[in-house]
């Protein structure tokens, strides 16, 4: 009876757990990134009735007979499925979409979350509601070394792009080999000098009159100019086909400016030729940002150029359910979660950046209320044996009256 009465006590208290776990994964049903966790029981040591017998002399073996002695905890897992996504509209609210873990500093020591609810301080550093700094790697000249220890990730404001020179220029398109009009067909492109000041090329295309050595049949005089120095000026010869012959040239240098003429040609029709690109830029002040699915904190400059500024860090885990909770829905590492593996989003088996979004909880509510009713039951029933054990008991004092 006794032996019942103890059994009946660590039902109690197992169930009353399990009633403590039950009521924390529905309190946080709307906590952002929260994982949800579940008692596992098991029983405890028994007591030998009758030892075991081996087959021996015609007689059969037999089996032990034990008394169980209750119930315990064995262990309380939690459950890193994946959680539903929520659209939040802010650009620095980020949801994993997949495994790996948030890595945020909080004082001298790193945490691990799954709640990307993410925003810039005063000091234009990435940090989380409870002042943790997100981790990453900071952007050197628009190239992100992974292999540099993390740091703080920050959005610079004050970040200027230096101006760039133009040193080359495309024209492209066609020139109609049809006509026999003499009069010049321009372009113009804005181009760049080393202080970022914008400078005027103009590509001018005239009908050459000179006659052409074969196997060369139709040829255009080129004139590059800026309207202030010396024109820079070259033919282009092109044979029957319309393509340029072996000796027509495929550029013209003007300055510094390398114009690239490969992509013109000479087949009759109407002019499409055109400037296409040049790659100077003037300074550019930083002005926006977006987050790409790896993880990159792209800028956006006035002069309509993007660079990458930094990119947020990623970590997984051998055993992510090793891993202890530290509160703020975060969580440190122990002995039995391993190291962190470092790395950026949709590299080595981690998952992409989802902006915009947060994760929810993967509470599922049923299974929580079911788990309700089954913790309440098993209170209850052991509950009985108590006092059942306590009728006995007392009949058995009674016995002596």
């Amino acid at each position: 009876m006794l032996r019942s009465l103890f059994s009946g006590i660590t039902g109690l208290r197992a169930h009353q757990t399990m009633m403590d776990v039950t009521g924390n994964n529905i309190a946080n049903v709307n906590t952002a990134g929260y994982k949800t966790s579940q008692s596992v029981f098991e029983d405890t040591l028994s007591q030998m009735l009758r030892a075991a017998g081996a087959p021996q002399g015609g007689v059969g073996g037999t089996n032990p007979a034990q008394v169980g002695l209750g119930v315990r905890v064995a262990g309380i897992a939690t459950n890193f499925s994946q959680g539903a996504a929520q659209n939040t509209g802010r650009s620095t609210d980020l949801m994993i979409s997949g495994d790996g873990f948030f890595v945020v500093r909080n004082g001298a020591e790193n945490l691990y979350t799954r709640s990307g609810a993410f925003s810039f301080d005063g000091n234009g550093t990435l940090v989380g509601p409870g002042g943790g700094v997100v981790q990453g790697w900071t952007a050197t000249n628009g190239v992100v070394d992974t292999n540099k220890p993390m740091e703080d990730v920050t959005l610079p404001m004050g970040t200027l792009l230096p101006p760039v020179a133009t040193t080359g220029m495309e024209v492209g398109g066609n020139l109609p080999g049809d006509t026999t009009s003499t009069t010049p067909i321009a372009m113009s492109m804005t181009t760049y000098d080393q202080q970022g000041n914008k400078v005027n090329l103009t590509v001018t295309f005239t009908r050459s009159t000179a006659t052409m050595t074969p196997p060369a049949v139709a040829g255009w005089d080129v004139s590059v100019s800026d309207g202030v120095g010396t024109p820079s000026t070259t033919t282009l010869e092109f044979d029957s086909a319309g393509k340029r012959t072996g000796t027509s040239p495929t550029s013209v240098g003007f300055g510094a400016v390398t114009v690239d003429l490969s992509g013109v040609t000479n087949y009759a029709g109407s002019s499409t030729v055109a400037a296409l690109s040049q790659n100077g830029s003037a300074m550019g002040s930083l002005q926006s940002f977006t987050i790409s699915p790896d993880g990159t904190l792209v800028g956006v400059f006035s002069n309509g150029l993007k660079q990458p500024l930094a990119q947020i860090a990623l970590a997984t885990f051998n055993n992510a359910p090793g891993l202890e909770k530290a509160g703020g829905s975060m969580y440190r590492t122990s002995v039995n979660s391993g190291a962190p593996q470092l790395g950026t989003a949709g590299s080595g088996g981690r998952g992409d950046l989802q902006g915009g979004s947060l994760e929810m909880s993967n509470v599922d509510l049923a299974q929580e209320f079911t788990n309700l009713i089954i913790a309440q039951r098993g209170f209850q029933a052991n509950s009985k044996v108590i006092s059942t054990s306590d009728e006995l008991l007392n009949d058995l004092v009674n016995l002596k009256r």
